[in-house]
């Protein structure tokens, strides 16, 4: 089997699927491409067995054929040849690779592709369309709240529900919570899935920069993702993620409204001074005036700052994890924010004040006891 393909292009596509490929997977064969040949089109998978990406370019073929390709070797390869035509000639009875470019030949041992984990195919499974613009957004706003707790697999990934009216993508690692809702995007036949934060994180890396079409295919145990010649594949993570609604406190009386990029920058010098296993830094609203403090009573550490806000509601201090705080609001578009509270102990919410009409961004932070801290 031979077939000849430009060496960028053909490095640009492996570099897009590369991310799934682990350094010691299950499976010694999946540190391989597969590269399969039909017709002139050379299809190229990348496996972990719970995500597969896969990509077609067209190359200059005869004959058709497959073969695994030894992934880290052949991308260094590539990484260091300048552009031009390369040919690739395969042994399939040895499995033997040979790349001739004008620089020289390089010959790398290969595998059976037989060997390679087939990928799942959709069957009895639904679909729906976004826009890659709107999934890009859906995954940054979700993905930092979700956990990295094996034990709780359902809250490792961001749970995806589709309904007749909106589609709403929820995360939370049981101390934050992020709720990201569209109602331009709906679906006939209703459907959850919880979605593996890996998959979402190449998905995010993968997506172009001009705004596409995102098709969207799943059933009860796969989503399927196709878009400008690359295919996902992941295995839905099978459990059942928390009744999410239950812990948005209701009667969030007391609204603070700020510029977002000041209470960010005061939240990133106040925390430096905050204890480093706690992480706690202290919001006191009074009037229109926020005072944010920090302190680590180990070694004397204490820092405070005055913003001026717009506030509604009485008098109250609160604490929360000054990290969460700073990652949900440096992840935030808009030019102010709302921090909605209940009461001290209650967890606060966070929301843009600007926002397209389209969405609806929710993001929730648990307090941390203010009498935790001061003893």
């Amino acid at each position: 089997m031979k077939f000849i393909v430009s060496s960028s292009y053909l490095l640009k596509q492996l570099s897009a699927i590369n991310g799934v490929i682990t350094t010691n997977p299950v499976v010694p064969i999946l540190e391989n491409f597969l590269f399969e040949i039909n017709d002139g089109k050379l299809t190229i998978t990348a496996s972990d067995l719970q995500t597969s990406m896969i990509t077609e370019l067209e190359v200059e073929a005869k004959e058709n054929g497959s073969i695994a390709v030894p992934s880290k070797i052949l991308l260094e390869t590539l990484r260091n040849l300048p552009e031009q035509p390369v040919t690739f000639s395969i042994d399939e009875e040895t499995y033997s690779i040979e790349i001739n470019s004008d620089n020289g030949r390089y010959k790398l041992a290969g595998e059976n592709a037989t060997d390679f984990p087939k990928v799942p195919n959709v069957s009895d499974g639904n679909d729906v369309n976004i826009s890659s613009d709107v999934l890009g957004n859906a995954i940054n706003n979700t993905i930092l709240a979700t956990s990295s707790d094996e034990l709780r697999p359902a809250m490792t990934g961001v749970y995806l529900n589709l309904s007749e009216t909106n589609t709403t993508f929820v995360a939370t690692d049981g101390h934050r919570l992020i709720r990201y809702r569209r109602v331009d995007i709906a679906s006939d036949n209703g459907a959850s899935m919880i979605i593996p934060r890996k998959a979402l994180t190449l998905l995010k890396s993968t997506l172009p920069s001009s705004n596409t079409n995102v098709n969207v295919q799943y059933n009860v145990a796969n989503a399927f993702f196709k878009f400008d010649g690359i295919h996902m594949v992941c295995r839905l993570i099978d459990e059942r993620f928390p009744d999410y609604e239950n812990v948005i406190p209701a009667n969030n009386d007391n609204e603070m409204i700020i510029d977002r990029t000041e209470l960010l920058g005061s939240l990133k010098r106040i925390a430096i001074y905050a204890n480093k296993t706690t992480h706690q830094v202290r919001l006191k609203i009074t009037g229109s005036e926020l005072v944010i403090s920090s302190e680590d009573l180990d070694f004397s550490n204490e820092a405070n700052e005055r913003l001026s806000c717009d506030h509604n509601g009485a008098d109250i201090e609160i604490g929360f994890n000054g990290k969460f705080l700073i990652e949900m609001l440096a992840n935030i578009d808009s030019t102010q924010v709302s921090m909605k509270f209940s009461e001290p102990n209650k967890a606060g919410l966070i929301f843009p004040v600007d926002k397209d009409d389209n969405e609806d961004l929710l993001m929730l932070v648990m307090p941390v006891m203010l009498s935790n801290y001061s003893a």
